[in-house]
């Protein structure tokens, strides 16, 4: 079977395995104390541009997510995403769970728009009976969305004057941000991801790594004992070690986007063999993530020799399924996806 389900299927690049090999016999502190966390951080600081940023490592996005979103709330508060947000639908109510609720938006190819964002704080402020309700403490966006899409940069700036505005903050989910960053249609570096956000984390799990999250608060703006909330959530990793070695190794000599250039690369080749095939797209995303419709009897027969996602129902005869790159997808597999259609 070949697969192209997730960016996440297989295991870590290879000059990740070997350092961690390299390092395995060597004692370091806990906890994200130890020298490689360190310059992990101070790699990632000479990135983003921002050498007074605070820099936090996890294990996992769904666990990023909600300690990030739950320190930075007041118990009153909830946090705007997008309908299709990954909060909203796929991280099983785990927001929910540390109490506060998601507001949703309508969204537009994964994306929320900055004059619905407007309405909907404005309309908010306005409405008498504010006391009893939920009030937006946070705004939440991810780059890419869950299609695969983009926020121009234009569009990113919209946004973080609205939240300043309002006095919220802006978080960007970076699970894949890599392949944000290297699409052939991005206009943002990464240090505009910096600039432009309040806290975002850089996604290792879906982008090389073994694990691991990098939380940045660009500013200093860390929330006050961040690192003991990180711990009494559950997810602070006793060997702090293996997530800085990998995300040591990953901005060592520019690999972090070596690997996000390649999968981009991957998924135009695996584009190109699809509208060959008279695929129709579900939408064009400019990134690793894939979304067409198959008619169900061809996707039943596909599945016999490919792995992927189910994503939705189209109709009762057809569903939209995605195809996903990554580091590790090889030529050869997009050809034999080839002879299979």
């Amino acid at each position: 079977m070949i697969s192209f389900e997730s960016d996440y299927t297989t295991g870590a690049h290879p000059k990740i395995l070997q350092r961690l090999m390299e390092t395995n016999l060597e004692a370091a502190s806990g906890y994200g104390t130890d020298v490689y966390c360190e310059k992990a951080r101070n790699k990632i600081r000479k990135a983003c541009g921002c050498p007074n940023a605070d820099i936090y490592f996890l294990a996992g996005g769904t666990q990023t997510n909600a300690v990030v979103i739950s320190s930075m709330l007041q118990n009153y508060e909830g946090v705007i995403a997008a309908e299709t947000g990954h909060i909203h639908v796929h991280e099983a109510g785990a927001i929910e769970h540390t109490g506060h609720k998601v507001l949703a938006l309508p969204e537009y190819q994964g994306k929320i728009k900055a004059d619905e964002l407007k309405r909907y704080l404005q309309g908010f402020y306005e409405d008498e009976s504010q006391e009893h309700m939920v009030y937006p403490g946070m705004v939440y966006l991810s780059y890419p969305t869950e299609y695969g899409t983009l926020y121009k940069k234009e569009e990113l700036e919209e946004i973080a004057g609205i939240c300043r505005e309002y006095k919220i903050p802006l978080f960007l989910d970076g699970a894949r941000l890599g392949y944000g960053l290297m699409s052939r249609e991005r206009d943002m570096e990464l240090s505009d991801i910096a600039r432009i956000c309040d806290v975002f984390y850089i996604g290792g799990t879906k982008v090389g790594a073994l694990c691991g999250e990098a939380v940045v608060f660009p500013q200093n703006n860390a929330p006050a004992h961040f690192f003991t909330m990180i711990k009494q959530n559950g997810a602070l990793l006793a060997k702090g070690r293996l997530l800085g070695i990998q995300f040591d190794t990953l901005f060592t000599d520019g690999l972090y986007l070596e690997i996000s250039e390649y999968a981009i690369e991957m998924a135009e080749q695996l584009k190109k063999v699809l509208k060959e095939k008279e695929c129709s797209f579900y939408l064009e995303s400019p990134t690793n993530q894939q979304f067409i419709i198959l008619e169900n009897s061809r996707m039943e027969k596909l599945k016999q020799h490919i792995i992927f996602s189910f994503w939705e129902k189209a109709d009762d005869t057809h569903t939209v399924v995605r195809l996903v790159t990554s580091w590790s997808t090889r030529l050869e597999e997009i050809e034999r996806l080839r002879e299979l259609l």
